[in-house]
């Protein structure tokens, strides 16, 4: 087999056995390269062949010390020698073949001899000569003073990707200063192409030389390329799980806290990333306390926190100047990238959605909702509607968090009415509605904002934000409710049943919340006049045709929502009867 045709994974050792040093990688293509060397120089026939032999075997050798002595000066991205070294092993191992069949034989055996060693001398000089290359190219990458190199090694002349992340991930670890940020970029625009790219790069080595040049770049451009290659990398929860286990402690803290606006930016969009699609990264950055900064700075720009100003002195304090001086467009990007990695942070995720809210960041959110548009408007409602799904299945949670007379709750909800009754954009509608259903348990009878715009949102021309009202009124009248009887009887004094019959002719997901809802109005407000006058009996019988057949777990609600509205409706038929049974 050819060396051009290696394999281009990375061949990791048995779990358990412990991997071998770069110096005892290469002491044993040495110590082979000398032994055939020698077997060469006693050879008995094909001398002119073993001598040419012994000389490429002699470069060879030469070439793999210079390894060993830039390998003992500095530290080295070991991951393509170890391959390259691995590789000449095996053909040193089929040169000694040849060598050993020129030893001293007589008659029609020496014949026989000859006769093979031609044709194996020729295989295993390409073998040598392509191990030169690869010598060549590995020495060219350690001792360059550029950056990344597009040449091709033979070992990856089957796929030139190999050589060049390898150069790149090199250029990255070892490189000069102002070659590293463009070695970076070369890594970011290979993850960008394709999932095979980025798991190479994952295997090859990359993540940790990009973390440290994140870290400790020397410049913003370097900083901003090796954030942006990790983000092109992570965007699947394994290759996220393998950078997060590669992270140091504090890196993401102090990289979002005291960095130019810039590297911010591409910082705080990657911990979006990795927090959206791996929960262990969430609750990582919770350890970490990632939420400070980002909180800390949407509510500096907005003057809400003045108490946490002396935080900022260690939180990129020495930056302030720096981001007041950038222009508006640039300033916008950064509070766009921190809300949005506020919303991916606090998704599902009790811990981040409690250090948000003891940060006072509702009120902070409730108020960018308020004064801006666009989309960092809809981050931050899209991070008060996760902190509210976390609240709805927990109490403790949500009762410190949403209590109606807290300034930060207090306005959570006024933003949430008002966008829900004067905004016309469904992206920013149904957020708002579902975060209200969220926190239903939360509001008392007292509260009469809110099941009007609801209910009004019943009737809306858009399925999505129809069901979505029937979602969220469904959760106020739901037996789980304690209020869900009031709840109910002010649906229907809002004039909810008419729309809520034409939700039950819908699609779909519109058919099943609008069945769900007129069963708890059934169960909570079964003599109402108006569901007797809707014919909500009929309604509720036609659509559970439906819904039953892709629904059979909601068979008992149905039933016993018929059962009492043929009880408290008359007319009843016997075929109403056997439903409901």
């Amino acid at each position: 087999m050819s060396s051009a045709a290696a394999v281009t994974s990375t061949t990791l050792p048995p779990h358990g056995v412990e991997e071998k040093t770069v110096l005892e990688e290469l002491y044993l293509p040495i110590l082979l390269a000398d032994r055939v060397i020698k077997s060469a120089q006693e050879a008995e026939s094909s001398k002119q062949d073993c001598s040419d032999l012994a000389k490429q075997l002699d470069r060879l050798s030469q070439m793999l010390r210079s390894a060993v002595r830039l390998a003992i000066s500095t530290p080295l991205y070991d991951r393509p020698l170890r391959r390259i070294a691995s590789e000449i092993t095996k053909n040193l191992d089929r040169a000694r073949t040849p060598v050993r069949k020129c030893k001293k034989h007589s008659g029609v055996f020496r014949q026989v001899f000859c006769i093979t060693t031609i044709a194996d001398f020729r295989k295993v000089s390409s073998l040598l000569e392509s191990s030169i290359g690869d010598m060549k190219w590995l020495l060219s990458i350690f001792e360059s003073d550029g950056g990344a190199h597009l040449s091709l090694p033979p070992i990856a002349s089957n796929d030139p990707i190999l050589a060049w992340v390898w150069s790149s991930i090199s250029a990255v670890q070892m490189g000069q200063v102002k070659d590293r940020d463009g070695a970076a970029n070369q890594l970011a625009s290979l993850a960008l192409d394709n999932d095979r790219n980025k798991k190479m790069i994952v295997e090859e080595g990359g993540i940790f030389p990009l973390l440290k040049l994140l870290k400790e770049g020397a410049s913003a451009e370097a900083r901003i390329a090796a954030a942006t290659a990790l983000f092109n990398i992570a965007n699947g929860k394994q290759r996220v799980r393998l950078i997060v286990e590669a992270l140091e402690t504090s890196m993401i803290v102090g990289v979002l806290g005291d960095s130019p606006i810039k590297v911010q930016i591409s910082v705080a969009n990657l911990v979006a990333r990795m927090a959206d699609l791996d929960d262990y990264a969430r609750e990582e950055f919770m350890r970490l306390n990632v939420t400070r900064p980002l909180v800390s700075l949407l509510s500096n720009h907005l003057n809400l926190q003045a108490n946490y100003n002396r935080d900022s002195s260690s939180h990129g304090g020495s930056h302030n100047k720096k981001r007041l001086m950038e222009t508006p467009e640039v300033q916008l990007k950064l509070k766009v990238s921190y809300a949005e990695a506020l919303w991916k942070l606090s998704k599902g995720s009790l811990s981040n959605s409690r250090k948000i809210t003891e940060m006072k960041g509702l009120l902070c959110l409730a108020t960018i909702v308020e004064r801006e548009k666009g989309e960092l408007q809809f981050n931050c409602l899209m991070t008060i509607m996760e902190i509210t799904a976390v609240a709805e299945s927990n109490a403790d949670f949500r009762h410190a968090a949403f209590k109606p007379n807290l300034p930060g709750g207090k306005a959570v909800l006024d933003q949430l009415l008002r966008v829900i009754q004067e905004e016309s954009d469904p992206k920013l509608q149904i957020p708002a509605i579902r975060s209200i259903g969220c926190l239903a348990r939360t509001f008392s009878t007292r509260e009469t904002r809110i099941m009007g715009p609801l209910v009004c949102h019943l009737g809306n021309n858009n399925a999505d934000i129809a069901t979505e009202a029937a979602m969220a009124l469904g959760k106020f009248a739901c037996p789980e409710n304690f209020n869900c009887s009031e709840h109910s009887k002010a649906i229907i004094e809002f004039n909810g049943v008419p729309p809520l019959m034409r939700l039950l002719r819908s699609g779909d997901e519109a058919q099943l919340q609008g069945l769900v809802l007129l069963c708890y109005l059934a169960l909570n407000a079964g003599t109402s006049k108006a569901l007797v006058q809707a014919r909500a009996l009929n309604a509720l019988e036609r659509a559970a045709r439906y819904v039953l057949a892709q629904h059979p777990e909601m068979k008992g609600l149905v039933a016993k929502a018929i059962h009492l509205l043929i009880r408290y409706q008359a007319g009843a038929t016997p075929s109403r009867q056997s439903l409901a049974s």
